[in-house]
């Protein structure tokens, strides 16, 4: 079955691709990473879920056209760049005050599960990968027009999802883990306030550098 839809080189080249964009740091598994070590694994749930749903949205929407308008149009990539880099930049700032684990506090970040899909909208990143797969996986086929887009393009979809979620859930269990150490120690509010700033001052270098994207 899978042999009928992509040829062997190409699907490689797909899972490939697919894992060093998803697992590499971006404002996703930064957010992911945030949101399981100051408050659980649990409350990092939601938004691991989310961001697979938002790219399959992002495929949806690449698929019929509207990613190359977004990549193409420059003055609607650099308002999504701004926009996103704006947002990302305000929770970079949130994390960077807070020194308190929260056992229960759901507004932590403000990110819900409907903000996680909205928020991968602002993500340049995200838009390259899902408009990249459609013109090199799913309208084209080693170099000519496929005859199998909506094949191809079903399977990208899955292929897009698993990736998104693996990759954000392995952030989340590292923030998790991240957390038990940070609830150890003399002063953990002390050593929570230097993980956040770390993390922070990487959020905001992504953010910032999606703009040169």
């Amino acid at each position: 079955m899978l042999s009928t839809i992509f040829s062997l080189p190409e699907f490689i080249a797909l899972i490939l691709f697919c894992a060093a964009m998803s697992f590499s740091p971006g404002p996703n598994t930064m957010l992911t990473t945030a949101i399981a070590s100051n408050q659980g694994l649990r409350y990092a749930m939601p938004f691991a879920f989310a961001v697979p749903v938002g790219w399959l949205l992002m495929m949806i929407a690449c698929g019929l056209g509207i990613g190359t308008l977004v990549t193409q149009a420059p003055a609607l990539r650099w308002l999504i760049k701004l926009f996103g880099c704006i947002y990302l930049i305000w929770l970079a700032f949130k994390l960077s005050q807070n020194n308190h684990l929260k056992e229960i506090n759901p507004i932590q970040l403000n990110m819900n599960f409907p903000k996680g899909v909205v928020i991968q909208f602002l993500n340049i990143k995200a838009w390259l990968l899902t408009v990249t797969i459609t013109s090199v996986w799913v309208i084209n086929a080693e170099g000519q027009p496929s005859s199998n887009p909506e094949q191809r393009l079903i399977l990208s979809c899955i292929i897009v999802m698993l990736f998104a979620f693996i990759s954000n859930m392995s952030y989340a269990i590292t923030g998790a883990i991240f957390r038990n150490w940070l609830m150890g120690g003399v002063n953990p509010g002390q050593r929570l306030l230097i993980f956040n700033r770390i993390l922070a001052s990487i959020l905001a270098a992504t953010a910032i550098w999606t703009l040169f994207v």
